[in-house]
Formats: C-alpha cells, sequence, structure tokens
C-alpha cells in the first residue's frame, strides 16, 4: 500500500470525525496506534443507592425490583462485598473519594464544608489524571459547595439538583458556579436522563489522542424521591416485602442511641417520621391518606410509599447505565475502559425502623462497589472478604491509569483495590475499616460517633458532642454517650448490642485498641477536642452502658 495513501486516509477520518462530532467504531480502531493506550475510566455514581436495592447483591428486594443493567457490570467483573464508607454523608463522602482522604485531613466533615481549591494542595484524582493526560469530565450532581477542578469538562446541577426540568451549570456557557439558581434556565426533561444524553454528547465529542476519565454522577435515588413520568406506576400493585428489623425492640440499644434518628413507623414519638412526611400536601404524588389508620397500618403504609418511589427512581438509573454500557458496546469502547459502579454511601430501606444514612449501621456504612474490564478483572466473580472504602478509590483508578510518580499520592490514605479486584490480593491487606461522623444531632438527630469494624465485630464509641460542626447557625447541644458492639457473625442485623456481655470482653477490649491504632494511623487522635478526650477517658474502661 502506498504509505502516502495511508497516511492521508487516516488524516481524512480524523478531520471527518472532528466535522462529525461522533466517533465510530471504525474510526477507533484505525486511530488506537496514535493515541495514550492506557484504559478509559468510567465511574458512575448514584446518590443513597442501597446494596439491598440492587440485585447482584441479593436481598429482599432482587426479584421485586432487578437491576439488570447495574448487574450487568458485576456479571462482566466482580461485586465487592465488604466496601464501606467512611463518613456516611453526600458531601463528606464525595470529598473522601475525590481525594483519598479521611473528612479529617481533607476537611470535608459535614455538608457545609467546601472541597478545597487547587491552591490547597488537597489531592484531587481527576486533576491528577488531567495532569498525567487524560481528558476528564464530571457530569451530575457535584454538591461539594466550591467550583469543580481537575476537570477539562463539567456540567453539574447546582446543590442537590431537581429531578424534573433541571437547572445545570456547565464550564463552558459562561455561567459562574456562584449563580443563583434564579438566574439559570430550565432544562426540560429528567434529571437522569439528561446527565446520560450529556455525557455521551461528550464522549462523541472528546479528543480520541487522549484516555478519557468521565466521572457520571446521578441525583437518584436521594430525597425527595420522584419517578420519571415513565415509572409513575412501577411496581404500583406490588407489596414491598419490610425487614424483619422494621419493627426492632430497641432495648438492646445504649442510652446515646435509643431514642435517637428518624423513624418510619413513628415510634420515635418527638421525632420526625415518614408517616409524618408522606402526609404532607407537597409530597410527591400526593400525600397519603391515612385517616382512619392503626398507628401499625400508618407505618406500613408510609414504607410502601417510601419504597415505592424510591425503587422507581433507582428504575431510571438502571435504565442509564444501560444506556452507557450500550454506548461502549457500540463505539468500541469496552474492551478498554475500566467501569466502575458504586453509590456515594448506602442508605436505610427500613431496616432499625430508619430512612436516610449517617450511622455506622451496616445498611447505609455498606456501599456498592462493582467494576469490569475485560480481560483484567474476571467476569461474574464476587469479593467477600477484603475490607475496602471509599477511601480507596482515588488510588484505584490511578492504579489502572498508571499514575505512580504524583506526589500527592503519598498524601492519601487508602489503598489500591487493583491487586483484589484481578483476583491476585496481596498477602497482607488491612483488618479493619474506621467510621466517623462528624454532624452531631444535625437534619436526622443522629449523635456524632466514631468507630471500629473488622471482619467479625463493630465497636463504635458515640460521643454525643458537637465539636465543631456547627450547622445551621450554631452547634446542636451534647447528648447522651455511650458504646455499642456487635457480633456481625451471630448478629448481621445488628438487633442485639452485646456491649458488656462477659462473653464478649476480650474482644471489646481488643477493638477498643483497635479503634486507637487506627485513630493515630489516620492521624485523627483528638487532641483539639479536649473535651472529647476527658469523655473518652472517663468512659473507656466501663463495662456498661449505665
Amino acid at each position: 500500500m502506498n504509505i502516502c495513501r495511508f497516511v492521508s486516509g487516516i488524516l481524512i477520518g480524523i478531520c471527518f470525525s472532528c466535522v462529525s462530532g461522533r466517533v465510530s467504531q471504525a474510526e477507533e480502531k484505525t486511530a488506537v496506534h496514535q493515541r495514550d493506550a492506557r484504559p478509559n475510566i468510567v465511574f458512575i455514581m448514584s446518590d443513597d443507592h442501597a446494596c439491598n436495592a440492587i440485585s447482584t447483591y441479593g436481598g429482599r428486594l432482587a426479584g421485586i425490583a432487578p437491576t439488570p443493567n447495574i448487574d450487568r457490570i458485576a456479571a462482566s467483573g466482580i461485586r465487592l462485598d465488604r466496601c464501606f464508607v467512611t463518613n456516611s454523608i453526600c458531601t463528606p463522602s464525595r470529598a473522601v473519594i475525590l481525594s483519598g482522604q479521611h473528612s479529617h485531613k481533607n476537611g470535608v466533615k459535614t455538608l457545609i464544608d467546601a472541597f478545597p481549591g487547587p491552591e490547597s494542595g488537597t489531592p484531587n484524582v481527576a486533576s491528577i489524571l488531567q495532569r498525567s493526560g487524560y481528558q476528564t469530565a464530571l457530569i451530575g450532581k457535584w454538591h461539594l459547595r466550591s467550583a469543580p477542578w481537575g476537570f477539562d469538562y463539567w456540567k453539574i446541577g447546582p446543590g442537590q439538583g431537581k429531578y424534573h426540568d433541571p437547572f445545570f451549570i456547565a464550564s463552558t456557557d459562561g455561567t459562574a458556579y456562584t449563580t443563583k439558581v434564579r438566574k439559570l434556565k430550565r432544562t426540560k426533561g429528567y434529571y437522569t436522563d439528561l446527565i446520560t444524553d450529556y455525557a455521551t454528547q461528550w464522549l462523541d465529542q472528546r479528543d480520541t489522542s487522549k484516555p478519557f476519565f468521565l466521572m457520571l454522577h446521578h441525583k437518584a435515588p436521594h430525597g425527595k424521591w420522584e419517578p420519571a413520568d415513565r415509572h409513575q406506576d412501577y411496581l404500583k400493585n406490588v407489596v414491598i416485602p419490610e425487614p424483619d428489623s422494621l419493627w426492632e425492640d430497641f432495648s438492646h440499644r445504649s442510652p446515646a442511641t435509643i431514642d435517637m434518628g428518624t423513624s418510619i413507623t413513628n415510634r420515635l414519638k418527638d421525632r420526625r417520621s415518614m408517616v409524618g412526611d408522606v402526609q404532607k400536601p407537597d409530597w410527591y404524588g400526593g400525600p397519603v391518606e391515612m385517616a382512619g389508620m392503626t398507628d401499625k397500618e400508618r407505618g406500613q403504609a408510609a414504607y410502601q410509599k417510601y419504597l415505592h418511589q424510591y425503587l422507581a427512581c433507582v428504575k431510571a438509573v438502571d435504565e442509564n447505565v444501560g444506556r452507557v454500557l450500550d454506548y461502549l458496546d457500540d463505539n468500541g469502547l469496552a474492551e478498554n475502559t475500566l467501569v466502575v459502579y458504586t453509590s456515594d454511601q448506602g442508605m436505610f430501606l427500613g431496616e432499625h425502623d430508619y430512612f436516610d444514612k449517617r450511622w455506622i449501621y451496616e445498611e447505609c456504612f455498606k456501599m456498592p462497589f462493582l467494576a469490569s474490564f475485560p480481560n483484567r478483572i474476571q467476569p461474574g466473580t464476587a469479593d467477600q472478604k477484603h475490607l475496602c472504602s471509599n477511601l480507596d478509590f482515588a488510588q484505584t483508578l490511578l492504579d489502572y491509569a498508571e499514575v505512580t510518580d504524583a506526589p500527592e499520592i503519598s498524601q492519601m490514605q487508602g489503598l489500591s483495590l487493583k491487586p483484589i479486584l484481578e483476583g491476585t490480593p496481596p498477602a497482607s491487606w488491612r483488618d479493619a475499616v474506621y467510621y466517623r461522623y462528624w454532624m452531631h444531632l444535625a437534619h436526622h438527630q443522629i449523635p456524632g460517633h466514631y468507630g471500629v469494624r473488622d471482619s467479625r465485630y463493630k465497636l463504635v464509641f458515640f460521643h454525643g458532642l458537637p465539636l465543631d460542626a456547627k450547622l445551621g447557625g450554631g452547634n446542636f447541644p451534647p447528648s447522651t454517650a455511650g458504646w455499642e458492639f456487635y457480633d456481625l457473625q451471630q448478629d448481621p442485623n445488628e438487633t442485639n448490642n452485646v456491649y458488656g456481655k462477659n462473653e464478649y470482653a476480650s474482644e471489646i477490649r481488643r477493638m477498643k485498641q483497635r479503634l486507637l491504632d487506627l485513630k493515630i494511623e489516620y492521624d485523627d487522635r483528638d487532641d483539639q477536642y479536649p473535651e472529647l478526650l476527658k469523655l473518652r477517658n472517663q468512659l473507656w474502661d466501663n463495662s456498661t452502658n449505665e
């Protein structure tokens, strides 16, 4: 073949791609030798998506509300069964995912803290990838109270974003991140669909000489739950099974938690409840009429309404995950693309009579993590052994991108999950994960606490102090302190707090020491909180919650 004609053909093809804005499979293959061959990365994150609402994880909802497209990622790759969040609330978790640092390190402890800018020196996985030659984009929910950085392109919904006819701010439209919502124009459509539209449009127009890093962040299924119009009747006549712990007897709890949190059934009479929420006139789809019902019937009705709307929002997420996977397949990108699906934390779906998240209890502490990468991750695998967390995500993505020399990596506190994902785990791995919740009593009446979980046990110290988590114009008052301890092998649903039981005394002592060790390892020593250290010392050796 004439070499000039060959080169000319390539140039014409590339030019046509630029003009048309769409990259065909053939064009991808023709240009492959010209571009950086490192893998593309698609990082899909929903908001408040519980493992219990993803069918590949099993559970009571798997057969009723399947998620076949999200399950495709697990079927072609791996599912992690022991992945946990370090601080179960939206803004802090997102900051941990970007930075690879615990909340106390990156400075984002609560919903009102902003992710530090580039001048701060805070690690940002997107910025590191961008600097190393990746084309980077963020589309969807940001929710970090500062302008996105580290992205060649971003298009986000302000704050939480809206489900129907939402507002958007883009890096290219001349609108400042700080622009008030009232000055923005609505975009007709459903948020979950729209951000997928924008993501595929960006993929059509990207620089094909570079690998890409796309963060696609869904608002759904975060409350208030507004399904797409096409899903208004989803599961309409289906009675959603209740979790065993919906009607849990709370007498086993410590004084620190026994009357805390927000309720589905309104058993916590002085707390916010789903029963109250679904009767409000502005509840999406109309209020639930509960006249003439018993207290238990009202709780059951509230649970059904909540689950129906939540699962309908999940339905749209699953459909749109399928659209993204189909795009990768149709455009010859799947073979060299790492796809991750996760959520910013888990979510209570009636377990323990709760909705929302924030607690260290398993349902919101555990987060989904699914990943596929052809020829690198064995299809249909599951890891049920290794303790992982959102602290590990940044280093995992950098490892796959072959970025090892960025100075910020030394500041990260996680571990790369790549060996686990590829079935070659190291001989030694972490034996426990550390958790800390800072937003004492804010929004859902959950006390400040921290704790440690290993492969079998969980120890939690509910200190009940506001510390420096100032919200709503001032601190909330202290609440009762206490310890809780759970044997997850014997009690996976955490309905039997065994703190103070003689048969667990040695394990409790061991876990207290492990908690201190992790606080030192992660440099969360509490030295700046003398009132907390005093309280902890007072209660350290107690064997009961009396």
